[in-house]
């Protein structure tokens, strides 16, 4: 199934060469298949992720490329937070697409030629913390029966490459039925 909302695009691209929590945002990305974004530190087919290193580099990397929609930023304003594209982490930014809600396994094309599948929810870390004091609570909570909602984006691998601008489209297509949650990453 492929569906796309007519307001469905990328609003801005970001990567960083180091292991910096902000990523500075560019005028493009390329994204390369089974690999990540080039140039971006936490590229790579195994974990580039510091806090995911388990004694070995040699884990699948589910954790490619980060996604988060921007409707998030006028949420977190409201609450008194002023956040940018790729001052969370975030490689894509995206508008019209609600993230998180999207099963595992869900392929989102950007623009005409990359395309990525959803592999999880972005676990916070305390460096949100650190780079804003209070936004954890913002962006992880927890509803009346007490289920856990994490708010800071998807992580996904890269299936097909290509280059990412702004203004881009984006295209979802979900997997087949059942659907499966995404998990915690």
């Amino acid at each position: 199934m492929n569906a796309t909302a007519p307001s469905a695009a990328v609003t801005a691209v970001a990567r960083d060469d180091g292991h910096r929590f902000s990523k500075p945002v560019r005028a493009e990305i390329e994204l390369i298949a089974g690999h990540g974004i080039s140039g971006d530190a936490h590229a790579g087919a195994t974990v580039r992720r510091r806090s995911r290193f388990r004694g070995t580099w040699t884990e699948v990397n589910v954790r490619q490329v980060h996604l988060l929609q921007r409707e998030l930023f006028d949420e977190l304003a409201v609450e008194g937070h002023e956040v940018a594209p790729g001052e969370l982490g975030e490689n894509v930014t995206t508008q019209g697409v609600d993230l998180l809600a999207l099963p595992l396994g869900t392929r989102i094309r950007l623009g005409d030629s990359a395309e990525v599948e959803l592999t999880g929810l972005r676990n916070p870390c305390v460096q949100i913390e650190r780079f804003q004091s209070g936004l954890m609570k913002r962006l992880i909570r927890r509803d009346r029966a007490g289920v856990t909602h994490r708010r800071v984006g998807v992580m996904a691998i890269v299936v097909e490459g290509g280059v990412v601008r702004p203004g881009d489209a984006i295209t979802v297509e979900l997997p087949d039925v059942p659907h499966e949650p995404l998990p915690v990453l």
